[in-house]
């Protein structure tokens, strides 16, 4: 494979020359006090039979087996093992979970039994699928959500999950778990590694005693490599052919330019490049057995590029993975978040417990939209120029959740809690529409601007077990939820036309909302405020068959509030009613797992966000509710220890349902029809009855290890993980074959060899290098398709040492 190189020196952050010094500090200690041993060393030492995992799924700490939820419980060995950095690489190890890179934000947004939102990459729509780190709400996916490091687990609760979790966990939640200080350990990893597409990557972790009440953790990392995408050259066309496209569009002679070559890039950083950094600092203070508490600050910065929208099928002599660009990728976001959690024991039958959490975000891109697809003929003909600019992107969430919960076991289970999340944004997206090139007449543009956008959210829950017998358990709960959104000086600003206004795209430096720069406010503007509550609940009985078998049946409902979108109109809440059937066995002495569950999902309101034409010309972000979609289906996942040395998971899904309800929806991502109405989107499509999107009929996803003993405290483990999932269609409009990703398989392979607490890992990602489609569109006067598709095959190692 073409290793792809980035010109000029790079320039050294401080905080990767924080983790460099950390790193040279963990070499400096490596021969320190021995941490736990390795995966391949802890099996070959135990009875063969799988270890238990305990989850947080019901906000208590209860077995995996014991807990009657759908629940994908992914360790730490499991996230190094498949080489897990982001959400995205989550998708092949849960079944029915699908995540894409959404190009222009740099976001991913996630799917979760057929149900998701392509569009909750801002603040203009919020996502189906609720994300926590150590149960703090995360409303957009950046930090620890963002860069997977250092943690303990994540836990993927599937099916509504709104009475513990709240609101926007409508058909499921990502709770992702740090690892946390230990008292009276000092211990810690380093690990560094290297691969194609010059990437590079170094992670360390800490554990500092601090006395025997107190320790801190200090974990960093650095992930990098060169972007996918190459830059192709433009062959410009001669000077003559240039005017004469000119002349016949009607132009004047006096008025013609030559296409300026540098108007298309060629070098610096591609896109779809990775650099990401992160450092963690997480504090435990447990002066007694009854209090105890834990506080983290973590910082994330990243200065790769956004995902690149490619050809569904390349120009003639042109690699796949290149584009003709004439807009240079560029991508800020800078976060910083708190974390605390306070638990102190009344009494040895009760618990309070104080959640909080903080999080500041600064953000901008710069994303070539129109990719390249139609070439420009002369400087303002045959091409169409498209930019996506994120000019800022701020916002600052906070959240206070307070807990009373009973503790062991008793007749009766429960748990209080209160809840308040608050939530302040603000945005200015650009998108400067040219004729032929940036030197071109404007075709449209406009700049969106939301100086301040706010959530306020409150709730009160509650939920009780009732053990009726040993092996009976009746729970049920509920959570009432009130919300408000408001807007305070949103608009969208469109050009003009003016002609005595200088014609060049809208940039930085440009204020649309000043008189005479070229734009009108649209009318009317976002400004409003708009109320919201709702109750979700949960009932469902389990049935304890014997140790090793259980089943359960449940009634849940999840909830997502409305909102205001472009134009100061309401959208409305949508609900998810769930009944779900399951069951989870152990057999062979615990050396297989078995867990199945059934379900049906009921929704109602379904929130369908994309960007339209309204009938004036404006342009805008619109919401509309969906009557609904019905979605069933089956999910499987079995673990077996078939030897002591050889461990194989699979998990399946088959979803033969899921349809949507009465909708009409319009997208400028789509080349579709002219509305038969005047009073919404220009474009339109009667999409009722269409198959949910990022939903196959059929996925399976199998891993499979073997672990060679060669001697005393040294393996090899080689591994496989293989996935395959039928045909999906990628959009609600379902426009043929390039809006959709054909029936695939992909495998990723691996080899780790280990010797005491020293270890090597070699991996090879999508070793057929296989062409995945996450979204598919046609817009602009030819409706040529693009899509953006997963990575192609990469190559790397990872070695470190634990001590």
């Amino acid at each position: 494979m073409k290793n792809t190189a980035r010109a000029g020196r790079r320039t050294v952050t401080p905080i990767q020359l924080a983790i460099l010094t950390l790193c040279a500090g963990f070499n400096a200690a490596a021969h320190a006090q021995s941490a736990e041993p390795s995966a391949p060393a802890a099996q070959a030492n135990d009875s063969g039979k799988i270890a238990e995992v305990i989850v947080t799924a019901t906000k208590r700490s209860t077995s995996l087996q014991k807990t009657p939820i759908a629940i994908t419980a992914l360790n730490a060995q499991t996230l190094e093992d498949n080489h897990v950095q982001t959400l995205l690489d989550v998708v092949n190890l849960v079944p029915g979970f699908q995540a894409t890179g959404q190009g222009d934000h740099g976001v991913t947004t996630m799917t979760l039994r057929g149900i998701g939102n392509d569009s909750a990459k801002t603040e203009y729509a919020d996502p189906e699928v609720a994300t926590f780190v150590d149960g703090i709400y995360s409303p957009r996916p950046e930090g620890a959500t963002a860069l997977l490091f250092d943690l303990d687990a994540i836990e993927v609760l599937r099916g509504p999950q709104g009475t513990l979790w709240g609101r926007n966990s409508t058909v499921g939640a990502v709770n992702m778990q740090t690892a946390k200080p230990v008292l009276g350990s000092k211990s810690g990893s380093v690990e560094a590694g290297l691969g194609d597409y010059r990437r590079y990557g170094a992670r360390g972790a800490f554990n500092i005693p601090l006395g025997e009440t107190a320790a801190l953790r200090i974990a960093a990392v650095h992930e990098q490599h060169d972007g996918y995408v190459d830059y192709q050259a433009f062959n410009v066309p001669s000077l003559a052919d240039q005017r004469a496209a000119w002349k016949a569009s009607g132009g004047a002679d006096a008025a013609f330019q030559p296409i300026n070559p540098n108007l298309f890039v060629r070098t610096g950083p591609k896109y779809s490049a990775q650099d990401q950094t992160a450092v963690r600092l997480s504090y435990l203070w447990q002066p007694s057995s009854q209090l105890r508490w834990n506080i983290a600050y973590e910082r994330f910065t990243d200065r790769g590029t956004p995902s690149m929208n490619l050809m569904q099928s390349p120009r003639p002599g042109q690699d796949f993975w290149s584009a003709l660009i004439d807009t240079a990728p560029t991508l800020k976001r800078d976060s910083d978040s708190v974390r605390s959690r306070l638990e102190y024991q009344l009494n040895p039958d009760m618990q309070l417990t104080y959640i909080a959490g903080w999080s500041k975000f600064d953000g901008s891109s710069t994303f070539d939209q129109d990719a390249g697809a139609d070439l420009p003929t002369s400087f303002s003909t045959g091409g169409n120029h498209q930019e996506n600019n994120t000019v800022y992107s701020h916002y600052t969430n906070y959240s206070h959740e307070v807990e009373l919960q009973s503790l062991g076991n008793r007749e009766i289970d429960w748990q209080l809690g209160v809840y308040y999340g608050a939530e302040d944004n603000g945005i200015r997206f650009d998108i400067p529409i040219m004729n032929g090139t940036q030197q071109g007449t404007v075709g449209w543009q406009g700049s969106f601007i939301q100086p301040k956008e706010t959530v306020k959210s409150s709730a009160a829950f509650g939920q009780a077990t009732w053990n009726l017998a040993n092996n009976l358990h009746l729970t049920g709960g509920a959570r009432y939820t009130h919300d408000k959104r408001t807007n305070e000086g949103g608009n969208g600003y469109t050009w003009n036309y003016d002609a005595s206004v200088p014609q060049v795209p809208v940039n930085p430096n440009i204020d649309p909302t000043r008189p005479g720069q070229g734009y009108n406010p649209n009318v009317p503007s976002n400004t409003g405020e708009f109320i919201g509550h709702k109750w979700t609940g949960l009932l469902r009985l389990g049935y304890d068959i014997d140790r090793s078998n259980m089943v359960y049946a449940s009634l849940s409902t999840g909830y997502k509030s409305g909102g205001l979108q472009d134009g100061g109109r309401p959208y409305f809440d949508e609900t998810l009613t769930n009944y779900e059937v399951g069951s989870k066995s152990s057999f062979m002495g615990g050396k297989l797992l078995v867990n199945n569950a059934i379900f049906y999902e009921k929704f109602r309101g379904f929130q369908f966000s994309s960007p339209i034409t309204n009938a004036d010309g404006t342009r805008g972000l619109a919401t509309e509710n969906a009557d609904g979609a019905k979605i069933y289906g089956l999910e499987s996942e079995i673990t077996a220890r078939i030897t002591p040395s050889d461990r194989l998971m699979l998990a399946l899904t088959f979803t033969p349902h899921a349809k949507l309800g009465k909708l009409t929806g319009g997208s400028n991502d789509y080349t579709l029809p002219p509305c038969p109405a005047t009073n919404g989107a220009t474009t339109c499509l009667d999409v009722t009855g269409h198959s949910m999107p990022h939903t196959p009929k059929f996925m399976a996803q199998l891993q499979y290890q073997h672990v060679f003993r060669l001697g005393e405290g040294t393996t090899l483990a080689p591994r496989i993980s293989a996935h395959y999932e039928t045909e999906s269609t990628l959009s609600v409009f379902d426009l043929g074959a390039e809006d959709r990703q054909k029936a695939y398989g992909r495998a990723d392979v691996g080899l780790r060899y280990t010797r005491d607490k020293w270890w090597l890992d070699l991996f090879v990602r999508n070793v057929s290098d296989e062409k995945i489609k996450t979204s598919a569109f046609n817009p602009g006067p030819h409706a040529i398709w693009l899509a953006q598709y997963q990575p192609p095959r990469t190559i790397g190692f990872n070695t470190g040492i634990d001590f």
